[in-house]
């Protein structure tokens, strides 16, 4: 999961495109980015961290122009690393930069057409830079010396035809302006805002409404599925459907984890949509156990807590913050290897044991994905004198991989593969556990939006959207992203020396 980001503006962006980056961290820690074009050249930094620390006031001072994208990252399939950092530039034609949301599921047969038929390099083993030369190529076989909008969305056309799986893309073309897609399931989040600037009206492209609110932008609407934009060069906006067949199948996973509670994804309320999985979610508990003696209930921070103040309500006990949570240690999903999460745990949160000592506590969490965090956690609160200690699950259990861009890993790594709910209470240790059903986790985020065709939910149900994913691809997947590889590539890493080619890369580091 990443968050990008795009503005077309009337005055210098670069601060603007700085302080996106910091409402979308969220989305990604593993290294932010940032393009800025003035006069058809580009200017870059980004390199491996937050956004804090990649950026000092020498690099904002270069990102000169009224135009740019930015990028928050986390690795899902594939290497990690300075190299991997978005947004990624190819030069031909024109000079072209993207950032991306997302994972391709045909990037194999992409690559091969890439090299034999387009007769394009590929330097990494980016799906991004996959995404990009595809981009690039259909737009170059328009043979024109000056790209106008209808170019640009023939273009976005035959990525839609070639490019099987999520995106969700900004981009830059050098000289001509921004542009935005978004693949035709809508898998990936995309909005877009307008604001008044010092010389015209100005817009921007954001993984989610919360950025738009912090910059001043109104938001206009979600970018429909295989729907694209274009900002040309003197500010005109133009918009035009891409896909010659697309349906709204959001990913149900931004609800119930990644995005803000402040956010509106497809016009429905992240904030409410968590209220609605905690009704639901103690509904189901009054039917399991209605004689439950459950003292207190306890969220465990960030992102359970509006669910388990909803089902708190419902069920008519206390909630209480029972863990503070250090703000300095980032989200334990997105950490990269079993034991950077495992010891992140007891760093991330600590209990006040006052809310535990001789008490049937009920922790809520918005899921349990490895169960290695919650294992840890329901021993915490057992140390800190909790009687009972019993869980609940704001979503279903996650039994499948994902490859739409979440780094859910192997289904062997999966707390809940091939194991019933009571055998994962077991074995994460809590005296019992309950998880939300489907249909009401389906039924709490679709209420507000009539438009929505489905959710795209695999991870829960095995069902993938694209219909092109079968047990050949999952174990490729595996080969890619379990723990133990990964750990292995980043100890081959070299973090200190981000890598750049053919544009002006303004990070000091980058060039040392």
């Amino acid at each position: 999961m990443c968050g990008v980001v795009g503005i077309s503006g009337t005055s210098d962006i670069n601060l603007q495109l700085y302080d996106a980056l910091t409402m979308l961290q969220h989305r990604g820690q593993d290294a932010a980015g940032i393009v800025t074009e003035d006069n058809g050249q580009f200017y870059q930094c980004k390199s491996n961290g937050l956004a804090r620390d990649v950026f000092h006031r020498r690099d904002m001072m270069r990102l000169i122009g009224q135009v740019g994208i930015g990028h928050v990252r986390y690795p899902t399939a594939g290497s990690s690393g300075p190299a991997m950092a978005q947004p990624m530039y190819v030069n031909s034609p024109y000079g072209i930069c993207i950032a991306h949301n997302g994972n391709l599921t045909n990037t194999r047969a992409l690559r091969s057409d890439i090299r034999q038929t387009d007769l394009r390099h590929l330097n990494t083993d980016s799906d991004t830079e996959v995404l990009l030369n595809v981009f690039a190529h259909e737009l170059q076989v328009r043979g024109k010396l000056a790209p106008e909008s209808v170019d640009v969305f023939a273009a976005v056309e035959h990525v839609h035809r070639r490019c099987s799986g999520a995106y969700a893309v900004v981009g830059l073309i050098a000289g001509q302006g921004l542009f935005a897609f978004r693949d035709r399931f809508g898998i990936r989040p995309l909005c877009f805002g307008k604001r008044q600037g010092p010389r015209g009206l100005e817009y921007a492209v954001v993984s989610e409404s919360v950025v738009l609110d912090s910059l001043g932008f109104e938001l206009i609407r979600d970018l429909d599925p295989g729907e694209a934009l274009f900002v040309d060069k003197s500010g005109q906006l133009h918009l035009r459907q891409c896909a010659e067949t697309h349906s709204l199948v959001p990913c149900i996973f931004e609800h119930v984890y990644f995005a803000r509670p402040d956010s509106m994804l497809d016009n429905i309320s992240v904030y409410k949509c968590r209220l609605r999985m905690g009704e639901r979610l103690a509904d189901k508990l009054l039917r399991l156990r209605p004689d439950h003696d459950i003292d207190v209930v306890i969220p465990i921070p960030d992102t359970s807590r509006v669910a388990a103040q909803a089902l708190a309500e419902r069920l008519g006990l206390k909630l209480r913050e029972g863990f503070m949570k250090n703000r300095y240690i980032g989200r334990t999903f997105i950490m990269p290897g079993q034991k950077e999460r495992k010891k992140s745990v007891r760093q991330k949160l600590n209990p006040v044991k006052l809310e535990f000592a001789g008490k049937n506590v009920l922790l809520v969490d918005d899921s349990i994905v490895r169960g290695t965090t919650s294992k840890e956690i329901i021993q915490m609160a057992r140390d800190a004198g909790a009687k009972n200690v019993y869980m609940a699950s704001a979503a279903p259990g996650v039994r499948f991989p994902n490859v739409y861009g979440i780094d859910m890993p192997v289904a062997s790594e999966l707390i809940a593969h091939g194991r019933s709910d009571d055998a994962v209470g077991h074995a994460i240790g809590a005296d019992w556990m309950i998880y939300q059903d489907l249909e009401d986790l389906i039924a709490a985020a679709s209420e507000g939006n009539a438009s929505i065709d489905g959710f795209e939910c695999s991870v829960f149900d095995g069902a993938y959207v694209t219909g092109d994913v079968d047990q050949a691809y999952l174990n490729n997947l595996e080969q890619l992203r379990s723990d133990s590889i990964k750990n292995s590539e980043q100890l081959a890493m070299d973090l200190d020396r981000p890598q750049t080619i053919g544009i002006h890369n303004n990070s000091e580091r980058a060039n040392g």
